[in-house]
């Protein structure tokens, strides 16, 4: 009875070792420890931001939210919200960050109004340099910022060149998801006819935006199938809605109108479930390249800065001690004027 309980633990098949079950260990590990992701999203007000994060995580990220006046929007500058919550699903837990950027384009003069963003992203990746460098690294927790979703007005002929500027400074950054927002503004032609213009713009301005990788070789066609149609989806056109309406029996999320119902969730509508698959299934890859990508880019740059100052440090206090001994130099000989000048004066005397 208890051989071949031992056995059942301990396989003794030829030719079988045993690390064929790393990746169970992995799994395990990883699902015990939790999934950390920050999301950004960045838009002009009004395009329906929070109302698309509610939607794709099901939560209500903004209970308490107060959407300024135009009065207030003139001299606003932009904002940082950086909002934190624990969805778990099926026994798997991921902290979910999502940052948020009121006031972003509001103003009248939006020259400037990207400069705050640009430093959150850096602080962040500051701070997990300063962590990593420390002496407790077990428990570094990871608010770098995984992906941007950047939400394009549908009622222009492109992108503004608000949009261009501020994609230009943070492409080296952090991974861009370009998304059309409000895309039940726009027929189907018009939207098809945006997003061919948006990702010419993109290409002509050396806009570098999240390439999804490619398929593998090896992986099933239902998945090659799926990468396929999510590239060719991109700028995803989406639309959201936190209200359940009844449909044929079904609650479904909607919008409804005089002529019909918008569904949320029907790809036939809009790029929505596209977006959520992306971000889902890519979740992993946004990590990756955020971490092998963006993240070893400023730290090699910080390390070059640091070592320059270095450098220049060592420089100067060179100088320093160059300027130190022409001085000495100079008071010594004045010393020996002074003596030579002393005896002088004494031979006179005598």
């Amino acid at each position: 009875m208890s051989q071949s309980g031992e056995k059942g633990k301990f396989p003794d098949a030829a030719g079988y070792v045993g690390f064929a079950n790393l990746p169970n260990q992995v799994h395990r590990k990883s699902v015990k420890k939790g999934f950390e992701f920050t999301l950004m999203v960045v838009g002009e007000s009004g395009l329906g931001k929070s109302t698309l994060i509610n939607s794709l995580f099901l939560t209500d990220l903004y209970p308490e939210r107060h959407i300024p006046g135009a009065a207030e929007k003139i001299e606003r500058t932009v904002q940082i919200e950086a909002s934190t919550v624990e969805i778990e699903e099926r026994g798997v837990k991921l902290r979910l960050t999502v940052v948020d950027t009121p006031g972003y384009g509001d103003a009248i003069n939006s020259q400037d109004c990207f400069k705050t963003i640009i430093q959150y992203i850096d602080n962040q990746f500051e701070r997990y340099l300063h962590d990593e460098s420390g002496l407790n690294r077990r428990h570094i927790v990871d608010n770098r910022v995984h992906c941007c979703f950047y939400f394009i007005s549908p009622f222009g002929h492109g992108l503004k060149p608000l949009d261009v500027e501020f994609m230009k400074a943070i492409h080296s950054k952090v991974n861009i998801v370009p998304v059309i927002a409000k895309a039940d503004t726009l027929t189907l032609r018009e939207r098809d006819r945006l997003k061919t213009r948006i990702l010419d713009e993109i290409s002509e301005q050396g806009i570098r935006i999240y390439q999804l990788p490619d398929a593998d070789s090896d992986e099933d066609e239902e998945f090659k199938e799926q990468t396929r149609v999510l590239k060719a989806s991109i700028p995803f056109a989406v639309i959201g809605s936190n209200q359940l309406i009844e449909v044929k029996g079904k609650k479904i999320r909607g919008r409804l109108y005089p002529w019909g119902v918008v569904e949320v969730e029907n790809p036939e509508h809009n790029d929505f479930l596209k977006l959520r698959t992306m971000l889902v299934t890519h979740m992993q890859d946004l990590q990756e390249v955020t971490q092998d990508l963006h993240y070893e880019n400023f730290r090699s740059e910080r390390l070059k800065r640091a070592g320059s100052r270095a450098d220049e440090e060592e420089v100067m206090d060179k100088d320093q001690i160059l300027l130190e001994k022409d001085a000495e130099l100079r008071r010594m000989q004045q010393m020996i004027a002074q003596m030579q000048a002393q005896m002088k004066f004494k031979q006179g005397d005598d």
